[in-house]
């Protein structure tokens, strides 16, 4: 017997005896039923009412309150990715009134930058890429992110957040056909023949909106879970009949006029190349000639042979060597003089963009239900291959209650079930998900696995709390944002003396109880968009498509087309940034893998936040931060005042969110000394490289 064959049974038996012992195990604590603690606290007061209760119980000291100019610049950070302005500083330092810091958190929840920054994280929970594989939906995937942008902002209910990405295509709102893009991004052909939408949704479905892991499932029962075989192709069947469904945007006049613009966008092509043409053309036969001595003889002979006289053998030769002897850029380049070299690439790249460029009618690819593919029984693929069928299966899930009825389309009967209050797993997830993306950690520390390999929650009866209260409030997210921000809990300090610090790691070592607000870097996108807002050249329009950053990896030969896609403002947020990677490009630029983001290719539960020499190197010598910090100077010059004293005040409001301390301002000072732009220069790329800036406080 082979080594793989070895290694698979041992596989297998592992699985086998893991499996049984998953069945031994007991409930999971996720699937009990949500209580609600007892407290005479409302509001906040409760989060904090349950939090100081496990401090007494441990013997925590608390963090004293974070300072006002540090908790603005948080929670400017945390509900809308993007500093305070210094007119912002000001304003909130000088209000005095009790109701100073709630005024701000309503502003910034009806910012519709809010949106963008939740998107993202919400964007990375679900799988966006703009480029993956083969994705059908590429061209119009930005509607999807569009969707999710404009359905926080509006503060959608998450049951229907959820409900209009799974069957956004049955909804009476004919906005929520572009929430499928949830499902349809999955497809790599209009017939979707592998079933991509369906596996995708299981696994994505499960781990985004139950917190389950149901992967492994697919090839054999759940290792640790109860979650068989048959429950992950039963959850598939929910999805069997969905196929991809095309829908163009375009107007009747676009419609109308776009063989007539197809025509022109081809006849600049031609015009193009026969500019070109006049230049390569006298090289040709030279060109030629070179490459006939590169082949044997009886190749060379069958080139200069009458194509008309080629036998099928023969031109079999010549497609086989036309790479060999065709002139192309790099063999003009050869043989031109360095004049013509230059006008000619100067010209080629004009073509190469255009050609990358194809007028195309904009649509959304959704998803339908197909009455043929719904007729077709289910069945469990063995080893997850789908040409060895077994048992046939009927619509289902994991712990699916007794009275579901799958009556007309599968996927509404789920859902009912999905979005019920009595579902414990459903409010518990994303409560924990939205107090991961305020405190860094959520209460269960693995937001996408309540499984028994997951951990347990820090505080299980906040955990409850919370999910009762997002029930209760109509599953309003921006009301939980509102609670959790402000919670005394949130607006307490990050820095404690000592001793403090000292007695409290040796009881909870990990901070998990939040004795202190956890300081922690701030993502790749929010670490950019800072800088851009503080050179001032952030443009913050919401919308639209992304843009190919200047540093992606693209390969030799494009499989397609690419340039339509993308948009050409590259100084957008950076959720607008294009991510992804097929087999033409690594469209994931430096920066963002460089600072742990994700390129959507898979879900992301919780982004790797690492802290490395390469990060230091990339702000203190990258091309971001060296234009950032010309333009802060400019801004500085013109906007601060004459006085190097209101520069200086002016430069760390801007970029810090704050005032400098007497020792920073005499620092700062001395090292400008009334001096020339230059120095102003380095100030400001001094105030980009802080850690206090790129650290969310």
């Amino acid at each position: 017997m082979n080594r793989k064959r070895i290694f698979g049974l041992i596989f297998l038996l592992t699985a086998l005896a893991l499996g049984q012992d998953a069945k031994k195990q007991p409930g999971l604590w996720s699937l009990s039923e949500v209580v609600r603690p007892d407290l005479p606290e409302k509001g906040s007061a409760a989060i904090d009412a349950l939090a100081g209760r496990r401090h007494r119980e441990k013997g925590l000291q608390k963090a004293g309150p974070a300072s006002k100019a540090m908790l603005l610049r948080r929670v400017h950070l945390d509900l809308t990715g993007l500093p305070p302005t210094p007119a912002e500083v000001d304003a909130f330092l000088s209000d005095t009134s009790p109701d100073a810091y709630a005024k701000v958190v309503d502003r910034l929840l009806n910012d519709p930058q809010h949106g963008v920054r939740y998107a993202r994280h919400w964007l990375d929970v679900l799988g966006y890429a703009d480029v993956d594989g083969n994705m059908l939906a590429e061209q119009g995937i930005h509607h999807w992110r569009d969707w999710v942008i404009q359905a926080l902002n509006r503060d959608t209910r998450y049951d229907q957040f959820v409900r209009a990405q799974i069957a956004g295509d049955l909804s009476a709102n004919p906005e929520d056909v572009f929430a499928t893009g949830f499902l349809s991004r999955a497809a790599h052909s209009a017939a979707d023949k592998n079933e991509d939408i369906a596996f995708t949704a299981v696994e994505t479905v499960s781990t985004a909106f139950l917190g389950m892991t149901t992967g492994c499932a697919k090839c054999h029962n759940h290792m640790y879970d109860p979650i068989t075989q048959r429950d992950y192709y039963a959850m598939k069947a929910l999805f069997d009949p969905l196929v991809p469904e095309k829908r163009l945007l375009a107007s009747a006049e676009q419609i109308l006029r776009h063989p007539e613009v197809l025509a022109k966008w081809k006849a600049d092509q031609d015009a193009i190349q026969a500019r070109m043409d006049v230049i390569t053309k006298p090289y040709e036969k030279q060109i030629f000639e070179e490459r006939m001595t590169f082949l044997p003889p009886e190749v060379a002979a069958i080139f200069r042979k009458d194509p008309a006289a080629r036998t099928a053998a023969e031109k079999k030769i010549v497609t086989d060597y036309e790479t060999v002897v065709t002139p192309d850029a790099r063999k003009f380049r050869d043989v031109m003089t360095a004049e013509e070299t230059a006008r000619y690439e100067g010209i080629r790249k004009g073509l190469t963009e255009l050609r990358r460029d194809p007028p195309v009618l904009p649509s959304f690819w959704t998803v339908r239900a197909d009455s043929g593919r719904a007729a077709q029984k289910s069945h469990i693929y063995l080893g997850g291959d789908r040409s060895r069928k077994s048992d046939e299966v009927q619509p289902g899930f994991p712990f699916a209650p007794k009275d579901i009825a799958f009556q007309g389309d599968r996927r509404l009967a789920f859902l009912e079930w999905l979005t019920r209050p009595a579902n414990p797993l459903f409010a518990r997830v994303a409560v924990n998900r939205m107090w991961q993306w305020h405190f860094g950690e959520g209460l269960v520390p693995t937001p996408s696995d309540f499984g028994h390999t997951g951990q347990l929650p820090a505080n299980p009866e906040l955990l409850d709390w919370l999910a009762s209260e997002f029930v209760a409030r109509g599953y309003s997210m921006k009301a939980m944002h509102r609670l959790i921000v402000m919670s005394e809990l949130y607006q307490q300090s990050s820095i404690v003396t000592p001793q403090v610090a000292e007695a409290n790691r040796a009881i909870d070592p990990e901070n998990r109880l939040l004795w202190k607000f956890p300081v922690r870097r701030l993502e790749a996108e929010a670490i950019r968009d800072s800088i851009l807002q503080a050179a001032g050249t952030l443009d913050p329009a919401i919308g639209g498509r992304s843009f190919r950053a200047e540093d992606i990896f693209e390969r030799r030969v494009m499989s397609a087309p690419r340039t339509g896609n993308f948009d050409t403002r590259s100084n957008r947020r950076g959720i607008y940034m294009g991510r992804g990677t097929d087999s033409s490009m690594i469209m994931m630029p430096a920066y963002l893998r460089l600072f742990d983001a994700e390129d959507g290719h898979v879900t992301c539960a919780r982004r790797e936040r690492s802290i490395s020499a390469p990060q230091v190197l990339f702000l203190l010598n990258g091309d971001l931060a060296q234009t950032a910090a010309k333009n802060l100077a400019k801004r500085l010059e013109t906007e601060a005042g004459a006085s190097p004293p209101a520069k200086v005040e002016y430069g760390y409001k801007l970029a810090l969110g704050r005032a400098p301390s007497a020792r920073e301002r005499d620092h700062a000072l001395s090292y400008l000394n009334n001096g020339d732009a230059a120095q102003l220069e380095g100030f400001s790329w001094m105030l980009l490289n802080l850690s206090e800036f790129v650290f969310l406080p």
